[in-house]
């Protein structure tokens, strides 16, 4: 595997691991929101502030989290990681931005199986949800200065936005993958003339692609060994990592989708807990400030103590980091093709245009969460149009803005303005 830090990442060597893991873990505590507003997080701190990747970099880690299966935030996080400081990059990276979280949930596991109920944190997060979305909307205002350059350009990241944004929900995991998969090949009409003067050497010279391929087949084989019947204690750890790890690789879309799925095996199948706890460990997952699937250690926690919480959580996010990981390296090693370059600057004016939605309909779901009453609707407009103003107008640091979001919420549910969504 290469080393990115041999592609010419300067910046990036600079950076210690000790500095990277702290980064990562401030930015863990505040990663509220989802997906693309832990992106929003990581591309104003490490691409707008500190200037170690470059916007481009950031696109091409989203447009593989987009192909790749495994919890897109977490995956994208192993690859900036990865960018910065090779394969211990990734992993510190990933265990910084993943531990708050953990920390949180398995405080908040304890407390609902030992009382039955958890801290009300409604209005501190109606508070941030519009902060989140300005987030999102702030990157894709600086990405788009960077790479829609021109009408083609401005034209496919609408079409894309446009395609998210009105169509059927049960569509839009497959329009997700169409419009990278199809921009991909689009991009080879469209921009393959711009890059004619880039020297186009053969695969050969930049590595075997040996890696991905064994690490295909090596993840491949946790889905199967999940479901056979194997001699192992039903709710052991080994159990509960070759459970998890399955259903980590099979995950494509996003956390939210892969809900049924892991329902079904938890409640149905494994007989782990009742429908009803398992829907108060989703609910847990949202009050931390982590990916939807930390609700796999509320899962392991309440099966096998907190070893199995940790066991959980780790087969989860690790095997499609590791994915994600040798993808990036692959990608590295076919950036001299013409057609890639060609197919990659397609890519990234799609996923503007799928970062766009993100942020659209995060303040949507704010909007409807006030019900129509209007001093919910007012504090909700002023802390997005504030959060806004500071991040593109004044720069504000983003990890200051979600935290003032919060408290802003708070001051206004306490006042009765406010409602918990």
């Amino acid at each position: 595997m290469s080393d990115p830090k041999d592609q010419g990442d300067v910046e990036g060597a600079r950076l210690s691991l000790g500095a990277l893991f702290i980064a990562f873990l401030k930015i863990g505590c505040v990663a509220f929101g989802g997906f693309m507003s832990l992106v929003a997080v990581i591309e104003s701190v490490f691409v707008e502030r500190r200037k170690l990747l470059r916007h481009e970099e950031m696109l091409d880690g989203i447009s593989l989290g987009n192909l790749l299966p495994g919890p897109l935030a977490v995956n994208v996080v192993a690859y900036v990681g990865f960018r910065l400081r090779g394969l211990p990059g990734a992993v510190v990276s990933a265990a910084g931005v993943i531990l708050p979280a953990f920390v949180l949930m398995v405080g908040l596991t304890h407390v609902y199986f030992q009382y039955g109920d958890v801290p009300a944190l409604g209005a501190v997060f109606a508070g941030v949800t519009p902060a989140v979305a300005a987030i999102i909307a702030a990157v894709v205002h600086r990405m788009a200065k960077k790479a829609l350059v021109g009408r083609v350009e401005w034209t496919l990241a609408l079409v894309a936005a446009g395609l998210l944004l009105f169509a059927p929900r049960e569509l839009k995991l497959f329009l997700t993958f169409g419009v990278v998969g199809g921009y991909g090949l689009l991009g080879q009409l469209l921009f393959r003339g711009h890059f004619k003067d880039l020297p186009s050497a053969p695969l050969k010279a930049h590595g075997s692609p040996l890696p991905l391929v064994l690490t295909v087949l090596a993840l491949a084989a946790l889905p199967v060994l999940s479901v056979l019947p194997l001699d192992i204690a039903e709710d052991g750890l080994l159990r509960l990592g070759l459970t998890f790890g399955g259903l980590g690789v099979m995950l494509f879309g996003g956390g939210y989708v892969m809900i049924p799925m892991i329902q079904d095996v938890v409640v149905l199948q494994q007989s782990w807990m009742t429908e009803q706890q398992f829907i108060d460990g989703i609910a847990l997952g949202q009050v931390t400030p982590g990916p939807i699937l930390i609700s796999a250690t509320f899962i392991g926690q309440h099966v096998a103590g907190l070893a199995g919480a940790a066991v959980s959580t780790f087969a989860i996010f690790a095997p499609p980091a590791l994915l994600m990981v040798t993808a990036a390296s692959a990608l590295d090693r076919l950036k001299g093709s013409v057609g890639i370059q060609a197919a990659m600057r397609a890519i990234r004016c799609g996923v503007i245009g799928l970062i766009f939605t993100a942020a659209w309909v995060i303040l949507e779901a704010a909007i409807v969460a006030q019900g129509g009453d209007a001093g919910g609707l007012g504090v909700t407009a002023v802390i997005f149009a504030a959060s806004l103003v500071a991040l593109v107008r004044f720069k504000v640091d983003v990890l200051a803005v979600i935290p003032a979001a919060g408290a802003l919420g708070f001051l206004a549910g306490a006042a009765g303005l406010l409602g918990a969504g």
